[in-house]
């Protein structure tokens, strides 16, 4: 894929951010960098990790500024090398599909935890980037005061550097399952008819929408790889929902107001070309991810409290299974 074109193009196509004064955006960009400093202390002090370590300045981008931080972070998280991907037309092809995704996402990403790409300070990975008109946007149609929900955007995003900061390992765990995802099996169009076949008659579960599509063309190898990834994921979502709702109320004074009117407005119906592209993209499963994570960490947290829920960053071992998810119960009985 020809991400340099993605990017290039990406940006061209992006939707304004919304309209702010300069001054209105230095201070909100002044205020953002402060928050992803102040949110560090209660994160871990209320999930028990990453204690000791050092705290990164966060990344305050623009929506360009978004689009070419994730074009650099795609390719490394594939273990490509950005510089030499994407020759010839197919690679163009692919790079300009790639832009309409990324221009997409611009709008829509408030913040991000990059595990992959080198922080441009330290040179050490792992970038925290807040992704500042977005979250003016989503603070004025809330109707949200500025100060507490850029904080409570930041407990967040904090939430998943101390996650991977903590545990160094998740970052090769999900790249090496994402390597299994986007290799090439190898095989022709009859093996592949024969396995669509097979996997209709199964009856293995399956995500919603196109992800659930994805699955039917799947190996047996990819089909695993892509139940670990999403379970990683609703696992890191869940949990860094469950600190927000837990650091909140001591830090962000509206956070009541904040929290319903945000679920409200992640419910709200979608005309049906949004439909169409949320679910092409799996957006409503990364939605479901948060709904289902938060609810096993509530309950794990619940029955055996933090510093034994700590125990699931031990290993892959450690990770609980899709069922698990939904049933915290036999995660405990198996783990603990």
């Amino acid at each position: 894929m020809d991400w340099g074109l993605a990017a290039s193009l990406g940006r061209k196509i992006a939707r304004p951010g919304p309209r702010v004064t300069r001054y209105t955006m230095a201070q909100a960009r002044a205020e953002l960098a402060d928050a992803a400093v102040r949110a560090e202390a209660p994160v871990r002090e209320v999930t028990g990790l990453a204690d000791g370590l050092p705290v990164p300045t966060a990344r305050i981008l623009d929506r360009s500024g978004w689009i070419d931080a994730a074009a650099t972070s795609m390719p490394a998280m594939l273990g490509e090398n950005a510089a030499s991907s994407g020759g010839g037309v197919v690679g163009k092809v692919a790079g300009a599909q790639a832009a309409g995704l990324l221009a997409f996402l611009s709008s829509a990403i408030l913040g991000q935890y990059d595990p992959f790409s080198p922080d441009p300070e330290t040179g050490e990975p792992g970038v925290l980037m807040l992704v500042a008109p977005n979250i003016i946007a989503v603070e004025r149609q809330l109707r949200a005061v500025p100060a507490d929900f850029r904080l409570w955007v930041c407990l967040h995003e904090v939430t998943h550097r101390v996650q991977f900061s903590a545990n160094p390992w998740l970052a090769g765990y999900m790249q090496s399952n994402v390597g299994v995802l986007s290799g090439d099996a190898g095989e022709s169009m009859n093996d592949l008819v024969s396995r669509l076949t097979e996997s209709l008659r199964s009856g293995r579960p399956r995500e919603k929408g196109m992800l659930g599509v994805m699955q039917l063309l799947q190996t047996p190898e990819q089909y695993d790889a892509f139940e670990r990834v999403m379970v990683l994921g609703t696992l890191l979502e869940g949990h860094a929902d469950h600190v927000m709702d837990a650091v909140g109320p001591a830090q962000v004074p509206t956070v009541a107001a904040i929290r319903q009117a945000f679920d409200a407005r992640r419910q709200r119906p979608q005309n049906p070309i949004q439909r169409l592209i949320r679910a092409l993209i799996g957006m409503d499963a990364k939605l479901a991810q948060y709904v289902r994570g938060k609810a096993f960490v509530d309950a794990v947290v619940g029955q055996v409290g933090m510093a034994a829920f700590n125990t699931v960053w031990t290993s892959p071992e450690t990770m609980p299974t899709m069922a698990e998810i939904g049933e915290p119960d036999q995660w405990i009985a198996r783990v603990l």
